[in-house]
């Protein structure tokens, strides 16, 4: 019997040249470059460019991505007519999910397979999927939909749709940087459901949409949601440490600890820390990343478990006034530039992808006509 790896747990089933995990030391990079180094200097468009073209980009390339980002921006009347006319999704995540594979019918090239026709999808699609949310979460409050701002950059410009509003150049920055942190992650679930949808040789809206579906799964994209339920029913320091115990001695998981992957600390989480304190301390509410700290040490003493990327994120997101559950909306803002790299790497050197499963049933049984079965 052939060894079983569920969850092909550190099985390696393909090559990438996008991005690295070196979970022992807690190390990510995209392209060779270190996530902290791309977290202190670059910007999400730079990243974007080096993910789908290996490189960073020279000055002339970064403005001309900057420019085809702003032309694509904007949604099509008809797109806004559905977000209107969708019911209210048990949850958000049902609503992008349904609107990203419509923008494939109204996308020209949307079954052109030429190389040049993905790489001007993968533009129009990491371009509209923060209007997209943004949209949405105006629609369900009653308010109109913000155009989207020529003179802004890709994440200020999701902050200005979202709340009527030009952001706080430093929180501007900060949410790029958040961003950058969550723009690939190697063969994560949704990135892999991409790649196996895009090896069937599938156009790249479908594979977009299987990457949305599997996000939507709580145990992907829904942890920084779960976490920032927790702090509103913590709601002060005093009562962290409790809680948790609590939770642990009910043998109950504590959203944000643990990866799938890092064996220390999520180098995510160090940049997120540091978002958390400073973005709490600049609004005036401080709480929440005090409360965020009391955990983490409770859960380093009691279970030395670290934090994940998850974890910080959540009273990041919630003092830039995002609600709470488009946590995993947000999340695809930024990983569909790492799916739509995943899903062009996977177009240049396809193979399907059809792994094998041990089978564990029963054998030999003969059919039994219907009046002879007991």
């Amino acid at each position: 019997m052939a060894e079983v790896k569920a969850g092909l747990q550190d099985v390696v089933i393909a090559t990438s040249s996008i991005c690295s995990i070196d979970g022992a030391r807690g190390r990510l990079t995209y392209r060779g470059y270190d996530i902290h180094d791309l977290a202190e200097h670059s910007t999400f468009e730079e990243t974007v460019f080096l993910l789908w073209s290996g490189r960073l980009p020279r000055r002339n390339e970064l403005e001309e991505l900057k420019g085809q980002f702003t032309e694509h921006r904007p949604l099509s009347g008809e797109i806004l007519d559905l977000l209107r006319r969708l019911p209210p999704p048990q949850h958000p995540m049902e609503t992008l999910r349904t609107v990203i594979s419509a923008l494939s019918l109204y996308d020209p090239e949307a079954e052109d397979m030429s190389e040049e026709a993905n790489r001007r999808k993968a533009v129009r699609l990491t371009a509209q999927m923060g209007t997209v949310v943004a949209a949405f979460g105006r629609l369900r409050e009653g308010k109109e939909p913000i155009p989207p701002d020529p003179d802004l950059d890709h994440a200020a410009n999701f902050l200005y749709m979202l709340k009527g509003v030009r952001p706080h150049h430093d929180d501007a920055r900060w949410f790029d940087i958040a961003l950058i942190l969550h723009a690939d992650h190697s063969f994560n679930a949704s990135t892999f459901a991409a790649r196996v949808t895009a090896s069937t040789l599938s156009d790249m809206h479908s594979a977009i949409t299987s990457a949305i579906g599997a996000l939507k799964g709580p145990l992907h994209g829904g942890a920084n949601e779960q976490v920032m339920r927790m702090l509103l029913e913590i709601g002060s320091v005093d009562r962290a440490e409790a809680y948790v115990k609590d939770l642990l001695a009910q043998k109950k998981k504590v959203m944000g600890f643990g990866h799938r992957v890092y064996h220390t600390e999520d180098p995510r989480a160090t940049v997120l820390r540091k978002m958390s304190e400073e973005l709490g301390r600049h609004a005036g509410v401080p709480q929440w990343f005090a409360i965020s700290r009391r955990i983490e040490e409770t859960m380093i003493r009691e279970k030395n478990i670290n934090a994940n990327v998850d974890f910080y994120s959540a009273s990041s997101y919630y003092v830039l006034g995002i609600p709470v559950d488009l946590y995993p909306l947000v999340f695809a803002v930024s990983r569909i530039s790492g799916w739509t790299a995943h899903v062009l790497e996977q177009y240049a050197h396809n193979k399907l992808i059809r792994p094998l499963a041990e089978y564990i049933g029963p054998a030999g049984l003969k059919y039994v006509p219907m009046d002879e079965r007991g």
